[in-house]
Order: C-alpha cells, then sequence, then structure tokens
C-alpha cells in the first residue's frame, strides 16, 4: 500500500493506493482514522494525481472525481457504495431513498451500516446521506466535517448556478 496527504481546511486527509486504485480516503483527525502501517510506504509523486483530484474539490473546482476504486466490501457494502456515487454534487438523500435505490426499502439500518463502511470518503460520498428528517448522521469524519463537506458542495452549487 501506497500513501500521501492532502491538506484541506479541516485537516489532512490520507490517501492509500495499491495496485488496483484507492482503497482508503480519510480523514486523519476523523473520529475513524486509518493509519498507516509498517508495511505501507509513502509515495507523494504516485499519489500526485489523487491529491491533485483532491485539492480541486476542496478550491470548489472539481465535482466529480476521475480516480480508479478499489474498495474492499461485502456485495451489499458494494451496492449500497455504488448507489451513493449516484448522489448529485451538492445533494442529500435520506438512508431510506437509498435502500430504495438498492430495492431493499427494509435494509435502512444495513445501509447506514454499510455507510459507516465506506473507506473512501469523499469520492464515495457517504456525508450526502443523512438523516429522514434532514438531520445530520454518522460521519467517520465527524460530524462537523460532514457539515463543512455539504456546505462546500453546496456553496459551489450556488456559485455554479449564478449568472
Amino acid at each position: 500500500m501506497r500513501y500521501s496527504f492532502c491538506d484541506s481546511a479541516r485537516g489532512p486527509l490520507l490517501i492509500a493506493i495499491n495496485q488496483d486504485g484507492l482503497r482508503y480516503v480519510e480523514f486523519v483527525r476523523g473520529e475513524q482514522p486509518v493509519t498507516p502501517t509498517d508495511e505501507w510506504q509513502r509515495d507523494d509523486l504516485a499519489l500526485a494525481p489523487f491529491v491533485e483530484q483532491f485539492t480541486a474539490y476542496f478550491a470548489g473546482k472539481l465535482q466529480q472525481f476521475d480516480l480508479p476504486m478499489a474498495a474492499k466490501g461485502t456485495p451489499f457494502q458494494q451496492t449500497v457504495w455504488n448507489a451513493l456515487c449516484d448522489i448529485p454534487y451538492g445533494e442529500t438523500v435520506s438512508y431510506l431513498e437509498i435502500a430504495q435505490a438498492i430495492g431493499n426499502p427494509k435494509a435502512v439500518r444495513a445501509v447506514g451500516a454499510a455507510n459507516g463502511r465506506n473507506p473512501l470518503s469523499i469520492i464515495v460520498p457517504c456525508h450526502r446521506v443523512i438523516g429522514r428528517s434532514g438531520e445530520l448522521t454518522g460521519y467517520a469524519g465527524g460530524i462537523p466535517i460532514k457539515r463543512w463537506l455539504l456546505a462546500l458542495e453546496q456553496a459551489g452549487t450556488a456559485f455554479e448556478l449564478a449568472p
């Protein structure tokens, strides 16, 4: 595993890849941070294209990532993560809406659990999932970072729509 960091206004973001693509994207100061092990190698050069896209995202200049993903998860988790990727930039949906989108409307709790196990923060936009009544719920980076990401995206969307 190779890794690097991307600076953000909310602290560094750890980005880790293997030969297949992105394996982890997590805020270092989050509630569930991923820590590089002794087997991991820091490789800023190899990760420069990844860091560049996240830097553009944080600057409000990128809405769609073009990076290879190699997240590992159960088939159900993969299904949920794929559905998360369909949530448009700057918008939010509920856990129920994701459960309905994957054809399993009674699996709201399981969707929440899969959302919480997402190893590719931001690129698989689990921060765009909120409670049914609109409240901000769980995020590995913490609720303040989730709120910041949503505000960043919504400001970018508003800017895009301005004349």
